[in-house]
């Protein structure tokens, strides 16, 4: 009986691994398939941000020549650049794996 007790106790620790894992995989496949799908976008501000169109717009918000009400994430001066730097990082990141 002694042999079993160890079964079940190795059995629980090994669903425990198992629910860990098994959420782990499942969020970050859901992720990633978010981010691949979100690669379009990621293109289009990057070049938005490299072309100086992000410039102008910026010097233009500065300058109070938008409506008050636009919604400009977009525009903060390092909102667009962190997510690209993230987005780079992260492509390293998958690289390496």
């Amino acid at each position: 009986m002694f042999g079993n007790m160890e079964r079940i106790e190795r059995i629980q620790q090994m669903e425990a691994h198992f629910d860990i894992a098994s959420e782990a995989v499942s969020k970050l496949y859901e992720a990633m398939r978010r981010y691949k799908k979100a690669q379009p976008s990621i293109k289009v501000l990057k070049d938005y941000y490299d072309n100086g169109e992000w410039v102008e717009d910026f010097e233009a918000d500065e300058k109070g020549l938008l409506p008050k009400d636009l919604k400009r994430g977009v525009l903060s001066e390092d909102g667009l650049w962190d997510l690209l730097a993230d987005d780079n990082d992260l492509k390293k990141l998958l690289k390496q794996q």
